[in-house]
């Protein structure tokens, strides 16, 4: 395997990923959780993602195309599920239905959504397995493109190991801050998904 391509696929997962980016969303979606709590939602959250982004290698393309799905679609409807999390951001809807689901003893988890589905394993790292994967050739390839993809979600799960320090660095004000311009990037960035699934399909397209 040419060592040249593995960094350039490390490269790649790590900015399609992005585990620092997703730290600082990692703890306005953990807000108030404790901390025991907030380490299981991580592990659930990249182990999930490690197996998507496997089965994806694996499959990839020949999934989607089974049930009728094509990578602008999926990229559509990852964008609009990714714009209801920013719109629960910018308006504290989140921070509602903890205090009302606080009695009931079920304490909301995002560590399937939108941890895992779509801001770890969104569509951009779905389509990045997929095409690296599809540029290996053997079970040795496979392997060295699975090592890379498993070193990026284990850099991702240390930062969010690191969430309790950053978040009481940041303090209260901070957070809230942090949580409301996150909100508006994850606003944007979802918008962004849908335009370019569309741009896919030839809408819009210059």
């Amino acid at each position: 395997m040419d060592t040249t391509f593995l960094i350039s696929a490390f490269a790649t997962l790590f900015v399609v990923v992005d585990p620092i980016g997703l730290t600082p969303i990692f703890i306005a979606l953990t807000q108030g959780t404790p901390a025991p709590q907030r380490r299981a939602i991580a592990i659930r959250a990249t182990v999930i993602a490690l197996i998507l982004l496997t089965l994806f290698a694996f499959f990839g393309e020949a999934v989607l195309g089974f049930i009728g799905i094509t990578m602008p679609a999926f990229r559509i409807a990852g964008g609009i599920l990714l714009f209801i999390t920013a719109l629960d951001m910018l308006f504290e809807r989140r921070t509602k239905r903890r205090e009302d689901q606080a009695e009931a003893d079920h304490p909301p988890d995002p560590s399937v959504f939108p941890l895992a589905i779509p801001l770890i394993a969104g569509p951009g790292a779905i389509a990045t397995m997929i095409l690296l994967a599809g540029e290996t050739d053997g079970a040795l390839g496979m392997a060295a493109i699975l090592g890379v993809m498993a070193l990026v979600l284990a850099l991702a799960f240390l930062l969010f190991l690191a969430a309790g320090v950053i978040e009481r660095a940041l303090g209260q004000t901070g957070i809230t801050v942090t949580t409301r311009l996150l909100g508006m990037l994850l606003a944007a960035l979802s918008v962004q998904f849908v335009l370019d699934g569309l741009r896919a399909f030839g809408i819009g397209a210059t």
